[in-house]
């Protein structure tokens, strides 16, 4: 009878994925199509669209529908923009070099050395660091062991904690090493305690709204910066760098996550009461080696923040600083080649299609057609701040934030009346303020994984900080913008 049942359900296994694979072909070709018909019906509506733009339009829209579908991996849509970019448009009888409005199609590769490619690969390197010497556990034992014993601030300890944790490290691993840290609290409050329902649904929310925190907290993060900074080309005043991007984004981030806090404390009735921490003590022997490794980590971190936010005083540029952990981590053995290997090489590629296709869209002055049909209309800069905020967290939560961004940021950026800054900055925040779904984004799943909470339990994080973070960012950077500090 066992031996029935493991060939049912090898046989049910592969049966399943047949229908997936049949799934995702017909979602590719009906995002192809839906491609081909809305580009038909603009250049029919339009006929002064150069076949450039065309070609862009295509691919916008088909990049679009493949995000939204799934029908293949996100970082496959961003390989595929780049691909479709230079075969097009490298074959576009308006593309011609010395004529006007030429692109040099090398510029869609290009993407990949990008300043903010590189500065998340520094990124990168410095997480996987504290995660293979477990300084990341250590960091999380400490601040969890100074707040006391009391459930309602070892709820705020560790998602302050994972916040903070998330602005230097991915979101999902992150994610992953906080609710690994603390399923032995979980496993003895059990699955129905209020405290570990919060714990499951604070962490991954934390995550996600600490990565607003900087730069490399969060793919949208870049893909705003890259905007604003792409402006800063003819002038130099719009610069956005590592500290600037904090100044905002981490009281953001620490704030939301505290409005969060109260709310879960009121949702699950989180009571004042003191809990065993004996999980926190760890009796494991550390060698020399280990603790060497430890503070070498530690202090090449420090380093490497420390130039990131004083960038603007020193002039190194933060590309350049992300090469710190990049050489000196591998120089003494602490990320191996094979580490290397297992880096997010796939959110890379994400961001570095989704970059290309923004410079496709403004290279081609698509996003300026499209604003010119637009130029006698009077806007108001608040509503229209408002609207893209609103509609970047309801998107965020259907498809990744970072497309999103991608599809957003250039045609919002360049609206008449509104700040290319302060939008840019709106909607990079507002990718990071999507939590209704488990699949809404990468720590909401894994959450989920565990199996220890339901699909109707992330509506509670997800209406409101869909709701008030959106509010908050505005009124924040608009706050900015008064002082004149943006």
């Amino acid at each position: 009878m066992a031996d029935s049942r493991r060939v049912a359900e090898r046989v049910m296994n592969r049966m399943q994925k047949l229908v997936d694979a049949q799934q995702r072909i017909i979602f590719f070709l009906l995002s192809l199509i839906a491609a081909f018909l809305a580009t038909f019906f603009i250049t029919l509506n339009e006929p002064s669209i150069t076949l450039t733009q065309q070609y862009v339009m295509f691919i916008l829209v088909f990049a679009v529908a493949l995000w939204i579908t799934e029908a293949i991996p996100p970082f496959s849509v961003g390989l595929l923009i780049v691909g479709l970019l230079i075969f097009l448009l490298g074959r576009s009888t308006d593309n011609v070099a010395g004529e006007p409005g030429y692109i040099d199609v090398q510029v869609f590769v290009q993407t990949w050395s990008n300043s903010v490619i590189w500065l998340m690969l520094g990124g990168f390197f410095m997480a996987h660091a504290l995660k293979s010497t477990g300084l990341d556990v250590d960091l999380f034992r400490f601040t969890i062991s100074k707040v006391g014993k009391n459930a309602q601030y070892i709820l705020l300890g560790i998602m302050g904690a994972t916040a903070l944790a998330s602005m230097v490290m991915s979101n999902t691993a992150t994610t992953a090493m906080m609710i690994a840290s603390t399923m032995p609290l979980i496993t003895r409050l059990g699955s129905s305690d209020n405290l570990s329902k919060a714990l499951l649904i604070g962490i991954p929310a934390a995550a996600a709204l600490g990565g607003m925190g900087t730069i490399i907290g969060s793919p949208p993060n870049v893909i705003a910066v890259d905007a604003i900074n792409s402006l800063a080309r003819k002038d130099p005043s719009k610069n956005i760098g590592f500290l600037e991007w904090m100044m905002v984004g981490v009281p953001l981030a620490l704030i939301l996550t505290f409005i969060l806090w109260g709310i879960l404390l009121k949702k699950y009735k989180v009571v004042k009461h003191n809990l065993d921490l004996s999980f926190l003590q760890s009796s494991e022997y550390i060698s020399s080696e280990e603790r060497f490794q430890k503070r070498f980590v530690m202090g090449v971190m420090i380093v490497t923040v420390l130039l990131w936010l004083t960038g603007n005083w020193h002039g190194i540029p933060a590309a350049a600083v992300s090469g710190i952990p990049i050489i000196l981590l591998p120089m003494v053995g602490i990320v191996t080649s094979d580490d290397v290997r297992e880096l997010p090489w796939d959110t890379l590629m994400l961001v570095a299609g989704g970059l290309s296709l923004g410079l496709a869209i403004q290279e081609s002055e698509l996003a300026q057609f499209f604003v010119n049909k637009l130029k006698n209309f009077q806007f108001n800069s608040l509503a229209f701040m408002t609207l893209f905020a609103f509609a970047t967290v309801i998107f965020s939560n259907v498809m990744s934030n970072t497309a999103t961004a991608t599809i957003l940021i250039p045609v919002a950026s360049i609206l008449p009346g509104v700040d290319p800054i302060s939008i840019a900055m709106v909607i990079g925040f507002s990718a990071s303020c999507a939590l209704f779904l488990p699949v809404s984004t990468p720590p909401n799943a894994i959450a989920y994984s565990t199996g220890l909470v339901k699909q109707n339990d992330f509506r509670v994080g997800g209406i409101s900080i869909g709701i008030l973070g959106p509010a908050l960012i505005m009124l924040l950077i608009l706050t900015f913008n008064a002082l004149n500090w943006l």
